[in-house]
């Protein structure tokens, strides 16, 4: 009897199990399912070649191209790692091998309440600070990629400090012993074994702060100026994809106008799986 009750409550555990798996599943399936049928209006009567490779967005006069938002996206999220990648690792690295314990854990809660803080105050700091000390220094209006870049500096920096430092403690102390023993100095430890060694999981957390950086709407909208043109200029008003969905979704009607929005979280969906696939193929490798 005992042993019935036994394989009857492991049967059940399995069942549970089983069904949180497929609920995870179904919503991930009905997502997808969700934004493509959305998008098909646009992609079908608009095309995907004039959505895709066109900068005109003009609804009123039945204009629908995002590449100027595309490039805005791609932009502002590689200066956003420009700048939060560098000082994510260099705080990892000082963190796990440089810091004393003391300083170590102040500086570790700092990037934990950085972690904490929503996304629409440091957007708010972005266009109360950031915004006017760029203007002043530029001559423009602030607003732009440079902003953004910064602002999403600011918000990858926890992600990649957490990860690479999670990377750096997974190494085996043998080599930082080794390294010592033939008579290499920290900085030389660091930099040719430590670093070479967790670069897998260094590049992992840079990818994961990528696509926090891509997905991120409200601190992203408030800094980069919400123009409708395609510029390389970090200091010129443009447009995100998260942004563009933000501005237009609530008075946008049913119609192509809708739709094209929908195609716009649709890309921004593949990118999302572009990152886990290369997530999935740096795991592989890092556990060859």
């Amino acid at each position: 009897m005992k042993n019935f009750f036994k394989s009857s409550g492991d049967s059940y555990i399995k069942a549970l199990t089983l069904i949180c798996a497929s609920l995870s599943f179904l919503a991930i399936a009905l997502i997808f399912y969700f934004i493509i049928s959305e998008s098909m209006e646009a992609l079908t009567k608009v095309g995907i070649t004039n959505i895709l490779f066109s900068t005109k967005w003009n609804p009123d006069r039945n204009q629908y191209g995002i590449l100027a938002f595309l490039c805005g996206t791609v932009m502002t999220t590689l200066g956003g790692l420009i700048i939060g990648a560098p000082l994510g690792i260099g705080t990892a690295i000082f963190l796990d091998q440089v810091a004393p314990r003391r300083m170590g854990e102040i500086v570790r809660r700092g990037v934990e309440l950085l972690a904490g803080i929503p996304s629409v105050v440091i957007g708010w700091f972005g266009l109360t600070i950031l915004v006017p000390a760029i203007a002043r220094v530029t001559n423009s209006s602030g607003y732009g990629i440079l902003a953004a870049s910064v602002v999403l500096g600011v918000m990858v920096l926890p992600t990649i400090t957490t990860l690479s430092v999670e990377s750096l403690r997974s190494l085996p102390p043998e080599l930082k012993e080794a390294s010592a023993s033939m008579g290499a100095t920290r900085w030389q430890t660091i930099r040719r074994i430590l670093i070479p060694a967790a670069r897998e999981g260094l590049l992992v957390a840079t990818i994961l702060g990528m696509g926090r950086a891509i997905g991120e709407t409200m601190a992203v909208q408030m800094v980069v100026g919400n123009a409708n043109q395609l510029t390389f200029s970090l200091t010129q008003n443009t447009s995100t994809l998260t942004s563009r969905i933000v501005t237009d979704m609530g008075e946008a009607p049913p119609g192509i106008f809708r739709s094209s929005l929908f195609v716009m979280a649709l890309v921004l969906l593949i990118f999302a799986m572009l990152l886990i696939i290369t997530i999935r193929l740096v795991s592989r490798k890092k556990g060859d």
